[in-house]
């Protein structure tokens, strides 16, 4: 029988930022990164996720620069052009190494059955749109002229606004027929899938059957989350049961592929793979020497840390909601409010918008918990830590309105 391991929550947590490359300072001189470099942090996370907002930038780029302070966003699309990475669903729409196409068979055709009716109801558009991937190669978006406006699934009321062309690329992309191989900022380039594959002596799926990719699909997921817990509806991206989780997760204890762990003052009962209890288990040991200062990070809304809120909530006494979709009356933090990470603790919410034609990154909010470390255990961290940030998206000058307390404000006039 598999003996829980009981753990203090600032380890656990110390272990999760680990694990997200996330703990520790950056070298004094940062090297630009190439692609390789961001390949392999790519993998080391499992999956990025995308998002087109860009108070300051995408998302995936966001993440990535929270890790790697030599990241480039030409890297990422270098990746992609050179099919090292895809664009699928993940926890939602990610960058996911090229090497795991064939895991997410699974969800494909699950996404394949139910727009199949979507696509009928589209045929002739759908037959124009492939055929000229097929004789001109990869093409936007505005590539190709709309002959009607349909309602497409992402519109806010049944009312023909989007280009018939447009709801065709897209639930082809859903589907899985083409895929996206470029990018020119948010522009996506498409090409048809199997024809690409085929280039990259890929297939669509391995000679597996649908309970092994299903397996396979959930080792990738645990890869990704590292500390898991079974109540997770998106518990190995896939389609599942409340007891169809707990199923899966009780048959890996069982056979000793992970264990319980069972954290302090935590009543979430959590769980982590065998191969890494040495490491959790070292960060204990290391407590004494663990260095709590560090270079301030600022995670986007959807970052890889941020998947599982109920899971910050526990580990980090922190609870967050991305505030976009909250009319702004009601918003506490505002439109984009970035978690901001000193060491291994999360302190407060960033706000910016960045004016690309001006050069200037504005903080409309700084806001602080209540709960945060002494101004002075981290306040030299933050300031060289914004500057950086600034930079690193192309900023020339900052500016802050509003800080809680509001006597931050006055100590960071200098930034």
């Amino acid at each position: 029988m598999t003996t829980t391991l009981h753990m203090n929550k600032k380890i656990v947590r110390r272990f999760l930022l680990q694990t997200q490359d996330l703990l520790g300072r950056w070298p004094a001189v940062s090297l630009p990164s190439g692609p390789e470099q961001v390949m392999s942090l790519i993998r080391s996370l499992g999956c990025v996720q995308i998002d087109p907002v860009a108070a300051v930038t995408g998302n995936q780029h966001l993440v990535l620069g929270a890790r790697d302070p030599g990241y480039n966003a030409d890297s990422l699309n270098t990746l992609l052009s050179d099919h090292k990475v895809f664009e699928y669903f993940a926890n939602a729409a990610c960058v996911i190494p090229m090497e795991d196409y064939a895991l997410f068979e699974p969800v494909r055709a699950r996404l394949r059955e139910r727009l199949a009716p979507s696509l009928q109801g589209l045929e002739k558009t759908v037959q124009h749109v492939l055929q000229r991937l097929k004789e001109e190669g990869p093409l936007p978006s505005r590539a190709f002229r709309a002959v009607e406006r349909v309602s497409g699934y992402w519109d806010s009321a049944d009312v023909p606004k989007t280009k018939d062309t447009t709801l065709a690329l897209n639930l082809l992309l859903d589907s899985a027929v083409i895929r996206v191989v470029a990018r020119q900022g948010n522009e996506r380039y498409f090409h048809i899938t199997e024809s690409g594959l085929q280039q990259q002596g890929l297939t669509m799926k391995e000679d597996i059957d649908v309970l092994a990719q299903r397996q396979a699909l959930l080792d990738k997921y645990i890869h990704a989350y590292r500390v898991v817990d079974a109540r997770d509806p998106r518990l190995g991206w896939l389609k599942s049961t409340a007891a169809e989780r707990r199923a899966d997760i009780a048959a890996r204890v069982s056979d000793g592929r992970m264990i319980p762990l069972k954290v302090e003052d935590v009543a979430t009962p959590y769980y982590i793979r065998t191969e890494d209890e040495e490491m959790l288990l070292n960060l204990e040991t290391a407590k004494a020497d663990y260095d709590p200062s560090g270079p301030v990070r600022f995670l986007p809304p959807l970052d890889n840390l941020l998947w599982r809120r109920e899971r910050i909530v526990d580990l980090f006494d922190f609870h967050y909601k991305w505030e976009i979709y909250t009319p702004e009356v009601k918003r506490t933090y505002g439109y984009y409010a970035m978690p901001i990470l000193h060491g291994d603790r999360l302190i407060g919410r960033m706000d910016p918008r960045l004016d690309r034609k001006t050069g200037v990154l504005t903080v409309r909010l700084l806001s602080m918990e209540a709960t945060a470390p002494p101004l002075e255990e981290w306040i030299t961290d933050f300031r060289e830590g914004l500057q950086f940030f600034a930079s690193m998206h192309g900023a020339r000058s900052i500016s802050i309105e509003k800080t809680v307390p509001k006597e931050l404000k006055k100590m960071l006039k200098s930034i």
